[in-house]
């Protein structure tokens, strides 16, 4: 059972005001944190990271002292996040199995997680991170609220998301050019796959904004 991980890190980071996946985290860039746990982790072979096209070799240079040989193949992002992970997916080695496709921007992702993942993903079309909500859950247009969500039923998606490579791609080329995804498990769930859901860690949250930047730092300290 070969593992390839893609980690897109293509992102302009609009909220956060710059590209957050460059920007130093207590001495590294952001993304090499999420990276190094992969590059630990034995059981995933290969990893693809996707960047945009002029960051190539500057990924290289930092990439190359940690890489403890494990096969790293860095690509170019597209346009949108979903572009992006397909090219990732298109550039990983055409043996493996499983795909596992992780945020440049969750940090504190553990191996313990991802291999959670990853045996979840055997045993079912793909599985998704996620922790189960404990806030009520409000629906609603235009602000007005229109109904109460029971949140014993909701989860909030974090990543890894572990997927059979053929069966991704096959969702791939039905995907249509209109559709606008937030995440991987929602072209797969179009598809009618069956996706297990592996309970996550709210220490694997993902940095968007500046007071994510900060909880990330007073983490780590």
């Amino acid at each position: 059972m070969k593992v390839s991980a893609i980690i897109p890190a293509a992102g302009l980071g609009v909220r956060l005001g710059e590209e957050k996946q460059f920007k130093l985290l207590a001495g590294y860039p952001l993304f090499i944190h999420s990276i190094r746990t992969f590059i630990n982790f034995p059981k995933i072979d290969e990893i693809v990271v996707v960047v945009p096209k002029n960051k190539k070799k500057i990924i290289y240079d930092w990439l190359t002292p940690i890489s403890h040989k494990k096969n790293i193949v860095v690509t170019h992002g597209g346009s949108r996040r979903q572009d992006s992970v397909k090219n990732g997916v298109l550039s990983s080695n055409s043996n493996s199995d499983l795909i596992c496709i992780h945020d440049a921007a969750r940090p504190f992702i553990t191996t313990k997680i991802i291999e959670e993942c990853i045996i979840s993903a055997k045993n079912s079309d793909g599985a998704v991170v996620a922790i189960p909500s404990t806030s009520t859950v409000k629906y609603s247009k235009n602000n007005i609220i229109e109904k109460t969500i029971n949140r014993d039923n909701v989860w909030l998606a974090q990543t890894p998301q572990v997927f059979w490579r053929d069966k991704l791609l096959k969702a791939y080329d039905n995907l249509d050019k209109t559709d606008i995804l937030t995440d991987e498990s929602v072209l797969m769930e179009k598809m009618g796959y069956k996706i297990s859901l592996v309970l996550g860690d709210k220490a694997n949250f993902k940095i968007t904004t500046l007071e994510d930047w900060k909880r990330a730092e007073s983490y780590l300290q």
